[in-house]
């Protein structure tokens, strides 16, 4: 992405360009979505690629983000998850909002850990779209299972 933005956003590119045009909004979308996202920023999550559809998000798991068990509060995998989910989620233009979340913990994340949350949609109708996040760490256990719900409003999401 050419665009200097302070979040750059990779793409994977492709020749046709009705995907191409819709690749290039979704970046400039989610770069700006996470230009205003301070949670997502204080918790120093990456976009490292998003298409329509699809995000993968990434964090280091800091100490100050552990539990009284001296392992990853549960929140923050939601959380790297649910950035990926929203972020996806809004790279086709329409304000969308999470409505229905729910996780499950495979496997504990520790401090240094490094996560990676890949979101996709699986299915959806006009309003309702359902995503799957999968959170795995450096070694590629997956630490949790995200599925989520969420609402297209018929907002157009601004880039400003």
């Amino acid at each position: 992405m050419s665009d200097p933005t302070p979040q750059s956003v990779p793409s994977v590119r492709n020749r046709d360009d009705n995907v191409w045009g819709e690749q290039a909004r979704a970046e400039r979308l989610v770069a700006a979505m996470l230009a205003r996202d301070t949670f997502s920023q204080w918790l120093g999550i990456e976009v490292i690629a998003i298409r329509p559809g699809a995000c993968t998000t990434r964090m280091t798991v800091r100490d100050d983000m552990l539990n009284g068990f001296g392992v990853a509060h549960g929140a923050i995998a939601f959380a790297v998850a649910d950035s990926a989910m929203a972020f996806a989620s809004n790279g086709h233009g329409t304000v969308t909002v999470s409505v229905e979340n729910s996780i499950t913990y495979p496997a504990a994340a520790r401090a240094g850990d490094q996560l990676t949350a890949v979101a996709e949609e699986e299915a959806g109708s006009t309003r309702l779209r359902y995503f799957r996040a999968t959170v795995t760490d450096a070694r590629g256990t997956t630490v949790a299972l995200f599925r989520g719900t969420v609402y297209r409003t018929q907002k157009e999401l601004e880039t400003e």
